[in-house]
């Protein structure tokens, strides 16, 4: 296993999706799931959300299982371990340990307990080695199949065009 590349888009992927999860939030509050994405009309798909680490490792569970994710990756065979995570700034993924940590409930609000979050943290466990960076051009296509199999094509539609808007490169 080789060394991980520098983690060059980073901030250009965090901003991204913090974009992409503020046009669920908004079409969600208003019920308004039609959004313009770069001129075409687009209506938004439903977006999950869970209520516990043992939700979080039940959906884990059926994603690896799916026979498309299994035949696309390798490593969705490799087991996840789904476990809190203490603060409340980042979900993250270990990758010697395959453990998906979220952070649960901080006051009012559980940011992490959302599909989107839970997808991200999957696409760096079906990396399929360690010598890619971990927000490269691979890691950002394999989220966008992950939540084009998974949500749906008009999530990944906005998910591309937000990073790509977002100076993201795809590989």
């Amino acid at each position: 296993m080789g060394r991980p590349r520098r983690d060059g888009q980073r901030a250009k992927v965090y901003d991204g999706e913090q974009l992409v999860r503020g046009v669920f939030d908004r079409a969600a509050e208003f019920g308004h799931r039609t959004v313009d994405i770069y001129g075409s009309q687009v209506t938004l798909p439903d977006e999950r959300r869970f209520a516990s680490v043992e939700s979080v490792q039940s959906y884990v569970d059926k994603v690896l299982a799916l026979n498309w994710v299994r035949a696309q990756w390798e490593r969705a065979r490799v087991p996840v371990r789904v476990r809190a995570r203490a603060g409340s700034r980042a979900a993250h993924y270990e990758v010697a340990a395959g453990v998906l940590a979220v952070p649960l409930h901080t006051g009012a609000t559980a940011w992490a307990l959302r599909e989107l979050v839970v997808l991200h943290e999957l696409a760096h466990h079906l990396a399929p080695s360690g010598d890619e960076a971990p927000h490269g051009p691979e890691f950002c296509t394999r989220y966008a199949e992950l939540v084009d199999g998974v949500i749906g094509p008009e999530a990944a539609l906005l998910i591309r065009a937000t990073f790509g808007g977002c100076g993201v490169r795809f590989g």
